[in-house]
């Protein structure tokens, strides 16, 4: 059901001080046609309430007669950033961007993100956005997850449906999502609530198979029937299956680039206050669905771009597969079971890092 403004207003109070928003700071609100004008006006009211000097700049949508669907991450690649020296020059003067109109994977976002602005993205539905406001708790269990990381060489993934696949690791960072913007040069996203980093390129090997209830993205749909997935050197070689085979596969070559079969970031969810099952819930073009990405013991994978860590492969096509019932392994430390987090570890390692 919808919020009101007074509790949207208190959740971004909450998140732009734990942000560490203060009096003085340039705070730029970056909007587009898709902006949702409740999220606007509450952002803009707890940042002025902070003392922040703050503008608003609104770019023009692009891509939309390239792209399929009308979702903001179903065509990447040129931003309206792309050429606006204009533009830039406001977002790189300003200590905070509110990122309200969806700029990922970009090289823009890059050069923002070098010259120390933080970026917060927060695209959801005004409803998800309260039910899943950030916490310090949030920021410590990711983090818990991320020291497990420290000198793993690979994630190990299986499951009773038949996935069974190896992802060396170590070439690219571990990336920490809990929803703050808490360091310069940060980019978060509110919702979130997982731990994710990319395998070394031309090395995963193995079969993912996607179950009854998994979940495609940016298609919003429930697997129907498995797809078998095929991997060899780091690229899927094949998509087998019945129609939702059918229509994965169909949507990933409309791209025609060999790229956007490779395999991207990869990691499990952590987020207690978020479900799976909430995707069916939400009118299809009104969320992106982080619902489905965050939530506690998935694993998520994803095929298509790595500009985001440093990577070359900036292909349009992006697909996120969030994934039940998985166990993941890194080398030899258990940190999902059958889709359950492993919260004894996570303790653990809390408990040892204090």
């Amino acid at each position: 059901m919808p919020v009101s403004d007074v509790e949207l207003i208190r959740a971004w109070d909450q998140v732009l001080s734990l942000s560490g928003v203060r009096s003085g700071d340039m705070v730029t609100v970056l909007t587009s046609d898709n902006t949702h004008p409740q999220t606007l006006r509450c952002a803009t009211i707890s940042a002025a309430s902070c003392g922040a000097v703050v503008n608003r700049l609104d770019l023009p949508p692009i891509n939309g007669e390239k792209a399929l669907s009308r979702d903001s991450l179903a065509y990447l690649g040129t931003t309206p950033l792309t050429g606006n020296r204009a533009a830039m020059a406001a977002l790189k003067a300003s200590d905070y961007v509110l990122d309200l109109m969806t700029l990922l994977f970009s090289p823009e976002q890059q050069e923002l993100l070098e010259s120390g602005t933080r970026i917060l993205l927060a695209v959801e539905p005004p409803e998800v956005l309260v039910r899943l406001v950030p916490t310090p708790e949030d920021r410590e269990r990711v983090a818990t997850a991320a020291r497990i990381f420290e000198g793993k060489k690979a994630m190990y993934v299986t499951s009773k449906a038949g996935t069974n696949v190896r992802m060396p690791l170590g070439q690219y960072p571990v990336v920490q999502e809990y929803g703050l913007v808490d360091q310069p040069g940060r980019w978060d996203h509110w919702p979130s609530g997982f731990i994710l980093t990319w395998p070394n390129e031309g090395e995963v090997e193995g079969t993912i198979v996607l179950d009854k209830g998994d979940i495609l993205l940016p298609m919003k749909s429930y697997v129907q029937s498995p797809i078998t997935i095929t991997i060899k050197k780091g690229f899927a070689t094949s998509i087998e299956g019945g129609l939702d085979a059918e229509l994965l596969s169909e949507y990933m070559a409309s791209f025609n680039d060999p790229e956007a079969y490779a395999i991207s970031h990869i990691g499990y969810g952590l987020q207690k206050r978020a479900f799976w099952s909430t995707l069916s819930l939400y009118d299809r073009e009104a969320t992106i669905a982080m619902d489905a990405r965050a939530f506690n013991g998935n694993f998520l994978f994803s095929m298509g771009p790595n500009n985001e860590v440093g990577g070359t492969r900036s292909t349009p096509c992006h697909i996120d597969i969030p994934m039940r019932n998985c166990s993941v392994a890194l080398d030899d430390v258990h940190v999902v079971r059958e889709g359950k987090v492993v919260e004894e570890l996570h303790s653990a390692s809390r408990k040892v890092a204090a």
